[in-house]
């Protein structure tokens, strides 16, 4: 398993339209950045085929300091919240199912 930056992403975009490295660079800086600004307005964004992203109001509860086992209160917070859509998820699940092998030795102990 392998992660994908964003240096990544830009590059492959650049690839797929051939455009030039920092032209798409700048291209996927500007859809973060879109997003990013969408959802602290409290927008929902929907991409059909891959998921949607809102944000969602976690509400005030009380809580315990793990150290110490203190009683914590936790205020209210907007955090972001990500849906995978039903197609993405069936062709990550299917994935999955044509290289259990693979599967297997990800989870092999070392």
């Amino acid at each position: 398993m392998s992660t994908i930056t964003k240096k990544d992403l830009a590059l492959l975009v650049s690839q797929n339209t051939a455009c030039k490295k920092n032209l798409a660079a700048k291209m996927v800086d500007s859809l973060f950045v879109a997003m990013r600004d969408s959802l602290i307005e409290g927008n929902r964004i929907e991409i059909r085929g891959f998921g949607s992203f809102q944000v969602k109001l976690r509400d005030a509860r009380d809580g315990r300091n793990p150290k110490t086992g203190e009683p914590v209160h936790i205020g209210s917070k907007r955090t972001p919240f990500f849906k995978v859509g039903k197609e993405l998820k069936q062709m990550v699940d299917s994935r999955s199912k044509a290289s259990p092998a693979s599967e297997r030795a990800d989870r092999t102990p070392a």
